[in-house]
This record gives structure tokens, sequence and C-alpha cells, in this order.
């Protein structure tokens, strides 16, 4: 976002008086973190001097090794996950992970990075990070009952349903432990449906799983039969997570706008 100057201002002040909800705390981070920019450069000092006609913005993208980051405090990250990059690493790539690139942004906080959850390689979204192992376990110990909502989209093969619920065990988990899949026809063409998917449970591949197994498989998904791939990716995107901080009980919302390319596959 940026915001054009008109005055004399401390860039300390002119951030706390033209941000809407950020605490002292949260500008002296995005300082600190090295997001703001002023005239294209970057500018770390509280009493930098702003001057009538200059440009400020707030980009944590630009600033962080193509890192969209939607959310950070002391104990999370939360990152818009691009589709096309594994989130930890496997036998096959040990480096170009998403847990290596927050790895890297964060130690000029000299801290490390956890997992908390996971989401597929081609899968894109809101994915969170801790930054402890205590916090880490605070979240997985107890993240069914701590995720709200987990909202994703996709878009399928078929014309589905205007709304449909999937209750299954999965023949991928080795636990016989349930799956929950809601979904809601939320727009489309005489070709495919584009789905508001909500999910109360979170088992490996449960959603690519559940929409194969009722004759609508994901697009782009060639794990599940799906040959068709118009955007050359698989068409499912975690857009909103709602979620109970367990350290100070309130509620978090994170949300992440659908690939504009889905729009595209449906007009």
């Amino acid at each position: 976002m940026k915001y054009f100057v008109n005055g004399n201002y401390l860039l300390f002040d002119y951030l706390r008086n033209n941000i809407d909800g950020k605490s002292k705390n949260n500008i002296k981070s995005l300082l600190k973190n090295e997001v703001v920019f002023v005239n294209g450069k970057i500018v770390t000092k509280y009493n930098y001097v702003l001057c009538d006609g200059d440009v400020v913005e707030i980009n944590k993208k630009k600033a962080n090794n193509n890192i969209n980051i939607i959310y950070e405090d002391n104990d999370i990250i939360v990152i818009d996950k691009p589709s096309k990059i594994l989130t930890i690493s496997n036998k096959n790539e040990k480096v170009n992970t998403l847990y290596r690139m927050v790895s890297d942004y964060l130690k000029k906080e000299h801290k490390k990075v956890f997992i908390i959850h996971r989401l597929d390689f081609d899968t894109s979204g809101i994915i969170m990070f801790a930054k402890s192992q205590r916090v880490q376990k605070l979240y997985q110990d107890n993240w069914n009952d701590l995720a709200k909502i987990r909202e994703y989209t996709a878009i399928v093969d078929g014309i589905t349903a205007n709304k449909g619920h999937i209750e299954s065990y999965l023949k991928q988990t080795k636990t016989l432990l349930v799956a929950i899949t809601d979904y809601e026809k939320i727009g489309g063409n005489s070709k495919y449906s584009m789905l508001k998917i909500l999910i109360s449970t979170g088992r490996r591949n449960q959603i690519r799983c559940h929409m194969a197994d009722i004759g609508h498989p994901i697009l782009g998904d060639y794990r599940y039969k799906c040959k068709i791939n118009p955007i050359d990716r698989l068409c499912l995107h975690a857009n909103r997570l709602e979620i109970i901080n367990p350290i100070t009980k309130e509620l978090m919302v994170f949300n992440s706008n659908i690939p504009k390319e889905f729009n595209s596959i449906i007009k």
C-alpha cells in the first residue's frame, strides 16, 4: 500500500496516524523488518523526516525475498503461499521450500521457524509457522479445536450439486479417522464448478480425495485422475482461516485473495 505525504512528519508518527489498527509495536516491527519504503528505498529509522511529496510504501512481499506476509507477531508468522513450492523439503528437493524462505527471513530476528501445518506443493494460500517449539506445540496439539474456519476455493470438473456434505474414511490415512468436508457451489460454467469448501478435519489430501470420490476431481489434480489443467496448477486455494490464539484466546482471522486465474477458467 502506498501513501503520498502532504507536509513534513517524522516517519514513525506518520505511520501511526495513517495505518489503521497498528499499535506502536506493530509500527516498530514494520520498520525493523525492513518493509517500509520511502521513495523506493528501505527506511528503518523511527525519526526519519518525511517531506512534502514523499511516497511511503508498505510492501512486505517486495522486501522479503518474495514472501507475502499476511500477519506476523512475536509468536507466529502467516504467509500467503504461492503454488508450486513445497512447504518443507522432501527427498527430491531440499532447498527451494517455503520453510527455507521463512527461515532466512526470521534470521534477522534471531528466531527459528517451526511447522504448524502444511499445504501441498501445488496448493496456494494461507499457511502458519511458529517462531518457537512451545508455540508450535500449542497450535498442533489443539489444531482441530483452535481452527474454527478453514475455507478453501476450488474449481472442479463437472457440474456439482449446489451444496454437499462428505464424510468418510480416507484410504491414504493409516488411522481410522473420519474426514469431513462441506462444499457450496459459488460459480461455474457448462463444464466446471467453483466451490467454497470448508473442512472440519485436516486429513492428508482430504479435499482432493473427497472431490474425486464424488466424481468431481479438482482441475489439475493428476494424482486423482483429472487430466484437465487449464492454468498449469492445481485449482485449490486456502483463502480463509479463523483460529483461536492459544495464548491470548482471541480469534484471529486471516484472508487471502482467490487467484485471478481461477475466475478466467469459469468465464
